[in-house]
């Protein structure tokens, strides 16, 4: 599903990734570990047609990066990430559900789903919602206030889920979620992996930015912090994956940015 050779983007500043090399298989999931500021969140937005890489070459879903940005959008799905794709602290969760559903049936559908029935529509938005919610984990009923609960009252798990279940009424082909073990204790952290290995599971590949990759069968595919530019990592870069996994050599945390504002493309 996802294969890069040497897959890098350079921003004004130096290297934001660079030598990203790994394969995954369908259904795989890509734990993309680094710390904050080595560009992992860039290489996740570079692998979902997001940004474009100007090094290497990376294949999504059978479509090549970076020319085909626009393919890999279509069959990628994000999840929350910070300043691209972010829940509306205001809008509860119900709101939250039923707009995303009323945007995919517009935008997202064919002609032929367009043109059903009123009521066929809305019958078919209510199984996407329960079909995403389920692979989520998320269960409105059981939040303060039900799906009247306001996205800035979610704890931090319930708030992954419900961004996880929004990437989801898409189905598609690659789920991105960033932070996915951020702010979360122990327990909290091996249920938010669970939910992804469970989505994995399902066929969907997952691609999830962590601070610490799990134990087990995950994909693993390490970033660095990053270095002076100009320094000798920033040359050769001389990242080291893991298992399958590749390696990216930043040079500045502002380079990240740069190139996200520069060679972006959403």
């Amino acid at each position: 599903m996802i294969t890069a050779e040497g897959f890098g983007l350079e921003g004004p500043r130096g290297w934001v990734f660079r030598d990203v090399t790994f394969t995954a298989p369908a259904g795989s999931l890509i734990a993309v570990e680094g710390a904050s500021g080595s560009g992992r969140t860039s290489l996740l937005l570079a692998l979902t047609g997001r940004m474009r890489a100007g090094e290497g070459h990376a294949e999504v879903a059978g479509y090549r990066l970076p020319r085909q940005l626009a393919a890999v959008r279509r069959v990628a799905a994000l999840g929350p990430v910070d300043g691209v794709f972010e829940l509306d602290p205001a809008l509860t969760v119900g709101e939250h559900l039923r707009e995303r559903v009323l945007l995919q049936q517009r935008f997202g559908d064919s002609l032929r789903q367009l043109v059903r029935p009123r009521a066929e529509r809305q019958a078919a938005g209510r199984l996407r919602v329960a079909e995403a919610l389920e692979a989520a984990g998320l269960d409105p009923a059981t939040l303060p206030k039900a799906e009247r609960t306001a996205a800035r009252d979610l704890e931090r798990l319930e708030a992954l889920r419900l961004g996880t279940a929004l990437a989801l009424l898409g189905r598609p082909r690659v789920l991105a979620v960033d932070d996915a073990d951020h702010k979360l204790g122990p327990a909290e952290r091996d249920l938010a992996w669970a939910m992804l290995r469970g989505v994995a599971a399902g066929g969907t590949t997952v691609l999830a930015v962590c601070t610490q990759a799990p134990e087990d069968d995950a994909v693993v595919v390490r970033t660095h912090p990053p270095v002076a530019a100009g320094g000798p990592d920033s040359a050769t870069g001389s990242g080291i994956g893991t298992g399958a996994g590749g390696n990216a050599v930043p040079t500045s945390e502002e380079g990240a940015s740069d190139a996200h504002a520069a060679a972006g493309s959403a």
